[in-house]
């Protein structure tokens, strides 16, 4: 089986329904018309820019070009854990904590991908940068839901928590029940995309696979390969960022100090 040719008539195809949606919108003044022209729109242009990237890229096979853009990737994300949080720890903590934690996680994945994979070559940018992404973005996830949900937690469950640790619990035990949330809200992504897998949705990298051409078998097995990696990286990199972030919103005492958080996100 080839491959279907993607060509500029069958893009405006696909955007008929982002158009109605969009007129949609407007008759019934929604108020969603400008921000779904604008996500098409900037769909469109960055995944046509990076596709030529990476193209250029590829057709390099340098390991500095590829290690550069891996870090260009992960420092961009790190910006995104930081954006997304509605209250932050001062002194920069939120990026070193949010960016260390998708890191760890990512690159911990990274080695184990690469090790079931057996790629002819460790930098191979055909194998490396597109697992990186896929891994990176929802970890990424991951961690910044989980980060912004604890930390908003503490502060909406401020009273309970002193209250426990006045009488003699300790910051693990005060602060379990919101880590747990936080850890629940960051993961409830990954765990419905993995119980709806096969049965309910093709992942997107299957249904891509399948219509390049490859075995439908072969690319199942890949996606599987992929979502367990996904899964894992982005369990640890929430409970990471939990941890840390606990360790950092109390003292050596056990006292809360939320005098750390900025007062604004």
């Amino acid at each position: 089986m080839n491959a279907p040719t993607i060509g500029l008539g069958s893009l405006a195809l696909a955007s008929l329904l982002v158009l109605l949606s969009a007129v949609l919108s407007l008759g019934l003044q929604l108020g969603l018309t400008r921000g779904l022209l604008v996500a098409a729109l900037r769909t469109v242009v960055q995944l046509l820019l990076v596709g030529l990237l990476l193209q250029w890229v590829f057709a390099l096979q340098s390991p500095v070009w590829v290690i550069a853009l891996l870090v260009t990737m992960f420092v961009l994300a790190s910006r995104e854990v930081w954006s997304r949080q509605e209250r932050r720890l001062r002194g920069g903590w939120t990026v070193w904590i949010g960016g260390g934690a998708t890191l760890a996680a990512t690159v911990a994945a990274l080695v184990v991908g690469l090790a079931a994979l057996r790629p002819t070559e460790t930098f191979d940018p055909t194998v490396l940068v597109p697992l990186a992404g896929i891994i990176l973005g929802n970890v990424m996830n991951g961690v910044s839901l989980s980060l912004n949900t604890f930390q908003t937690g503490v502060v909406r469950d401020r009273v309970g928590i002193e209250a426990q640790l006045a009488l003699g619990a300790s910051r693990e035990q005060a602060l379990r029940p919101t880590q747990l949330r936080a850890l629940r809200s960051g993961l409830i992504p990954i765990l419905n995309q993995m119980s709806a897998a096969g049965i309910i949705t093709l992942p997107g990298m299957m249904t891509g696979q399948v219509l390049a051409g490859m075995p439908v078998v072969e690319a199942a097995k890949t996606q599987i390969l992929v979502l367990l990696l996904i899964a894992g990286a982005a369990c640890l990199g929430a409970i990471g960022a939990s941890i840390v972030a606990k360790r950092r919103m109390t003292d050596a005492r056990h006292r809360l100090r939320l005098d750390r958080l900025a007062s604004e996100g």
